[in-house]
């Protein structure tokens, strides 16, 4: 009998989700001074907490200072003060929800004026066209910055269950670092991490294991997994049910199935290799043929705003409903959808051909809602992408004259 919505989630590590609703991770880019979370964030996650969602994912906390994917991002490492992550974790743990971190490494996909350490599994750039000379030259990694990079992931997870986070969930999609090994169109390396998938999945295999052996069992350890990179002859669907068998084996909790690359942006509803997707739930059949290999629950995102898809990831097999631009313009939709209404959620995106720029004024028009809630006002379905593109250009270099001056200091 397929589970209700809003019935309760047993995790394997016994911990409890109140409902089958997750607030999916969004590149929000709100830190404070110092790459810390702040009253912008902690004001931002209390009202998705008291919205009614099960379970809230941040968008990306960055594992190291010098490799940062937006000049907002939040920073957690070693010497990190954790009193902003312990505001946080109350924040986005009230009405009884589950709060977890996301934890990543960006690899290549970090844009020139960032500046910092641009580190890859092989010294092959971002090809986004005419673009490309936006993001930095990678450096293919050694083994010592290898481990050093297991290192900081098992640091951060430990940090983060020390300021009080119900758990973490490592970023493998969407062309990421861990995403980038498992590719074998980014992965090219001949020793013991490239080759064949059982190397190229070897980075993430680790981290998990040593995310596991830093913390106690009760907290709970995601991971976000790409279905597919949507790209000829990168990571596919057979690739992703493999590595979910491997992981099955790890003590992980909960398996996120998204899909894409900056290359490829299927995440955002458009493929590089032509692939049509759904207008709604982009990878629920990816998700529903994990599910059936996987021994823990697994999480689907992509578009999802209608109580009747969410229903519907449920009937397929899926464990719960990551729901993710739709809580930056409706904050409190699973309390409507748990009243019986319906909001009609849309915005006024971009029709342009340039699909890259697209994109850009895309994610700036739903940072402008979150930077909206964030202030404690609502958010406006009216929101221009040309005026949110320009002013999230301008909010840009004013945050990367800040970060960089405080990587000097």
């Amino acid at each position: 009998m397929t589970p209700g919505i809003f019935e309760r989630l047993t995790l394997p590590n016994g911990s409890i989700l109140p409902n089958r609703i997750a607030k999916a991770a969004m590149e929000e880019d709100m830190a404070e001074r110092g790459q810390v979370p702040g009253n912008a964030l902690f004001e931002l996650y209390r009202r998705w907490a008291a919205g009614g969602a099960g379970l809230l994912i941040s968008g990306n906390v960055m594992i190291d200072r010098h490799a940062v994917v937006a000049p907002g991002a939040v920073v957690l490492e070693r010497d990190t003060p954790l009193l902003p992550f312990e505001r946080w974790a109350e924040a986005g743990k009230q009405n009884g929800a589950r709060f977890w971190l996301q934890l990543n490494h960006p690899g290549r996909a970090i844009q020139v004026d960032m500046g910092g350490r641009v580190l890859a599994p092989s010294a092959i750039p971002l090809n986004m066209g005419k673009r490309s000379k936006m993001f930095a030259q990678p450096k293919a990694m050694a083994e010592t910055e290898i481990g050093e990079v297991v290192s900081r992931f098992a640091e951060a997870a430990k940090r983060a269950q020390q300021a009080g986070f119900d758990g973490i969930e490592l970023h493998a999609a969407h062309g990421y670092l861990f995403s980038q090994f498992l590719s074998p169109l980014a992965n090219q390396r001949t020793d013991s991490w490239g080759g064949p998938l059982e190397n190229r999945a070897r980075l993430l295999l680790d981290v998990v294991r040593a995310v596991r052996a830093a913390v106690k069992p009760a907290f709970g350890l995601g991971v976000k997994l790409n279905s597919a990179d949507f790209q000829r002859g990168g990571f596919d669907a057979a690739d992703a049910q493999q590595v979910v068998r491997w992981l099955n084996a790890l003590a992980v909790d909960l398996v996120e199935v998204s899909g894409g690359t900056y290359e490829s942006p299927a995440m955002q509803g458009r493929t590089a290799d032509q692939r049509t997707l759904a207008r709604e739930a982009y990878f629920l059949e990816f998700a529903r043929d994990i599910a059936a290999v996987a021994s823990m629950p697994v999480m689907t995102t992509g578009g999802i705003r209608r109580r009747e898809v969410a229903d519907s990831v449920l009937a397929a097999g899926v464990s719960l409903v990551g729901v993710a631009t739709a809580l930056a313009l409706v904050p409190d939709l699973p309390t409507c959808w748990r009243n019986g209404e319906s909001p009609v959620i849309q915005q006024r995106g971009p029709n342009w051909k340039d699909k890259l720029m697209a994109s850009a004024a895309t994610l700036a028009q739903v940072r402008r809602q979150l930077d909206r809630i964030g202030q404690g006002r609502d958010p406006v379905t009216d929101s221009s992408p040309q005026w949110a593109l320009l002013s999230d250009r301008v909010r840009r270099w004013r945050l990367i004259f800040r970060y960089r001056s405080w990587l000097r200091q």
